[in-house]
């Protein structure tokens, strides 16, 4: 979620507002809507700032090339510094409401101040651990803006409440070994509903950094890093039917099955004051590299490591971009001890139980143009590495 760094909160609330007003194009639908708009982020991978410089915001009803004399666009200024990982464990920033033609919007843009000149340090991000600030490069986000393509029908006389949702982990990309990071942004917009799971995990998975999701059939619906006291909270999320999963370093993953979530309630994981407590685990290493033919001039890539518990649930312990110049990934610290797994009932207690015919199985994913390949499941033992290369097409 995106939080101002200086005191220009209301500034950009006018600019976003004002452009939302504007926007419909020549032909407008008849009648006016209200469409609300609030911001939020999944947690970044090793990064404990990511911070971006906006000056523009443009949006469109349709589908058209960044030159379309269709955008409407308002300029915000001063641009406005803004980090964008501040606001996780369920919090939104709200920028607020506005009247606007009704329709249907398709996108929205966030255009950023280049790192050049007198402004070489509007975005930069802080690696975990570290105070330096580090510039992020932003070659799409300089001139059109960071994108996002949206479905958003705003009736007459209804209100149209939605969340901007910031994937940080996935949107920054290491460019080789030359310490350059580029910003990849990889963003969506959710529906704005009190929807989603709320628990407890033990005060030293916490301090360990317990890292929190929801997933379907292995993909991350969303995420978050449980706080200090090991409260966390996942929300917004679509009604449906989720594998919780608590990734810590240091610790096995455990798996929550079958949780349902309906619209409009908040679910609890397990009855108040009852934590997840993950046991101690071994680890392993998985490293790598991507290759794309025809090669092209950034590798964008993905590689997830993956398990499959013997009930059938797939989870994802781990899914980042490679790096961005040479295709190279690599991760460590990834529990091969037997995930323990419990089956969620509304209001009852959580019995985990040891799944050891899923422990070291794993297998590995990588992703590019909307192509994955999968090796797996594979047996990674305890202190060893697991190589595996992707080759595409």
């Amino acid at each position: 979620m995106y939080r101002l760094i200086n005191t220009g909160k209301a500034l950009l609330l006018t600019a976003l507002l004002g452009v939302l007003a504007a926007c419909g194009g020549g032909g407008g639908s008849a009648g006016e809507g209200t469409l609300r708009v609030a911001l939020t982020d999944n947690p970044a991978c090793g990064y404990s700032e990511v911070v971006v410089t906006v000056r523009e915001v443009r949006v469109h009803q349709n589908d058209a090339p960044d030159d379309d004399a269709g955008w409407q666009s308002i300029p915000v200024d001063p641009p406005l510094t803004i980090n964008l990982l501040d606001y996780t464990n369920g919090a939104l920033l709200d920028l607020g409401q506005t009247q606007v033609p009704a329709g249907n919007y398709t996108k929205l843009r966030l255009v950023l101040s280049p790192n050049t000149g007198a402004q070489a340090d509007r975005n930069w991000i802080v690696l975990s651990g570290s105070s330096t600030r580090v510039p992020l490069k932003t070659p799409s986000g300089q001139q059109s803006g960071l994108k996002i393509n949206t479905n958003l029908d705003v009736q007459t006389g209804g209100l149209t409440d939605v969340v901007i949702d910031f994937d940080a982990c996935k949107s920054v990309v290491m460019a080789g070994n030359s310490g350059q990071y580029l910003l990849k942004p990889v963003l969506r917009t959710l529906p704005r509903v009190e929807t989603g799971v709320v628990g407890e995990v033990s005060v030293a998975a916490a301090a360990a950094g317990a890292s929190v999701s929801l997933q379907q059939n292995g993909d991350v619906r969303r995420a978050t890093v449980a706080d200090a006291n090991g409260n966390f909270k996942l929300q917004p999320v679509e009604p449906g039917t989720y594998t919780l999963v608590v990734v810590t370093p240091g610790m096995a993953t455990a798996v929550v099955r079958n949780v349902q979530v309906f619209s409009g309630q908040l679910v609890r994981a397990a009855p108040a004051g009852e934590r997840i407590d993950p046991p101690a685990s071994t680890t392993a290493s998985f490293a790598g590299e991507v290759t794309i033919t025809p090669v092209p001039s950034a590798i964008e890539a993905s590689v997830a490591v993956r398990q499959t518990i013997t009930a059938g649930d797939i989870i994802t312990l781990v899914d980042r971009p490679v790096n961005a110049t040479t295709g190279v990934y690599g991760y460590s610290g990834i529990a091969v001890e037997a995930p323990p797994v419990a089956q969620h009932a509304a209001g009852a207690s959580l019995s985990f139980a040891a799944d050891n015919a899923a422990a070291g199985q794993f297998s590995v994913r990588a992703t590019a143009g909307g192509v994955s390949k999968s090796v797996g499941p594979l047996p990674v033992a305890a202190g060893a590495t697991l190589d595996q290369d992707f080759a595409f097409p």
